[in-house]
């Protein structure tokens, strides 16, 4: 007999499936209409952008991000203002479509269905609801896969996509003890760019709270700035799911790859907090395959796939603190089945990062415990 919880569980992966595929198409098509614009335009297209993104925030108001998310779920059980939920499309769909730099922002559910990755998406909503504890919500660990699951499921139908991985790196396999002390090095040099990634974050934060202007207007510097940023580094326009597969296959030099790295963690942190609703998975995933591959091509004999993707698990489980989740996202991505040294460099970042967590709200469980 199905019990009327599974039912309930699939019904609302069904849902979020349904929504994920509108939402994407209509993203691409507001994508391909803004990707015709590019050189001196961007200064005046991102910009207007912005512009867009700030009204919309100001007249229906300011649906917070994942630290808002992870705020409600701590305090209020999870329950959200659906008032702000069309700010919250609309933003985003100019925000993306536009080219800022921060990804898509959804839960298990919804980042499952737009990444074809089931279980890391699952682990993923769970994980991030704390910076220490890994998951703390462990009870809505089935809930989340099967939602996930069926998510999964019905945009896969819908779209066609999420089916191949996400990214078509060179194959790798692990045959040489060697390449945990090697992931163990690419994790340390995660951690490393994770620090500055928050350093960075954490000064354009003070520079907006500085300027102290409406949201429209802070959008739409936000936006002069990753339009400048878009002309000398036009890979770092977007949120980095296809730039990513550039970067990958095409031989860029060591110093560029590097510049490109730090380019795309100012957009980054200019799309965040200049109030560009978005997610900074998929970009910092870019972000370490760029510091990987550079690091691949000044040491000979690397492998490039590996020192990539050790790299990006890294600095994402550093900041976003979800070693676990991380591994199995890039391990579906990817299609790379080598999970463990994955795995090792992803808690290297995790134990290397910055105590205080670059999500604020990832610290709220921690301070009621010590309040109880």
């Amino acid at each position: 007999m199905i019990s009327r919880a599974l039912l309930h569980w699939t019904l609302v992966g069904t849902v979020c499936g349904l929504f994920a595929a509108l939402y994407w198409h209509v993203l691409g098509l507001m994508t391909h209409g803004l990707q015709r614009f590019g050189g001196l335009s961007l200064l005046i297209v991102m910009p207007l952008a912005g512009l867009i993104v700030g009204l919309v925030i100001h007249f229906l108001g300011n649906p917070g991000e994942i630290a808002v998310i992870v705020d409600n779920i701590h305090s209020r059980g999870g329950r959200m203002d659906a008032r702000k939920n069309p700010s919250m499309i609309l933003a985003s769909l100019v925000s993306i479509s536009a080219g800022g730099s921060a990804g898509l922002t959804a839960m298990a559910a919804g980042f499952t269905a737009l990444f074809g990755a089931p279980l890391g998406g699952a682990m993923f909503a769970l994980e991030i609801l704390h910076h220490q504890h890994i998951v703390e919500y462990y009870e809505a660990l089935m809930p989340a896969i099967v939602s996930s699951c069926a998510s999964y499921l019905v945009f896969a139908v819908i779209t066609h996509l999420g089916i191949a991985p996400t990214w078509h790196f060179p194959e790798y396999r692990l045959d040489n003890i060697n390449d945990f002390a090697n992931a163990i090095l690419f994790g340390i040099i995660g951690a490393l760019a994770a620090w500055i990634f928050m350093g960075i974050f954490r000064s354009c934060a003070r520079l907006f709270a500085w300027l102290a202007v409406p949201i429209y207007l802070r959008t739409t510097l936000a936006g002069l700035g990753l339009g400048s940023l878009a002309l000398l580094f036009p890979l770092t326009r977007y949120f980095g799911q296809e730039e990513l597969n550039e970067v990958i296959n095409t031989s860029f030099p060591a110093m560029f790859l590097l510049a490109l790295a730090f380019a795309k963690m100012v957009a980054i942190s200019f799309t965040v907090t200049g109030g560009w609703p978005g997610g900074f998975i998929i970009p910092l995933f870019l972000t370490g395959a760029c510091i990987g591959k550079a690091i691949a091509v000044l040491i000979p004999g690397l492998n490039p796939a590996f020192a990539m993707i050790c790299t990006m698990a890294s600095l994402n489980a550093a900041v976003t603190r979800t070693p676990v989740s991380t591994t199995l996202l890039l391990t579906q991505l990817t299609n790379i089945n080598s999970l463990t040294p994955i795995l090792f460099a992803s808690l290297i970042g995790f134990f290397l990062a910055p105590k205080a967590p670059l999500i604020g709200s990832q610290l709220k469980s921690l301070r009621e415990e010590i309040a109880e």
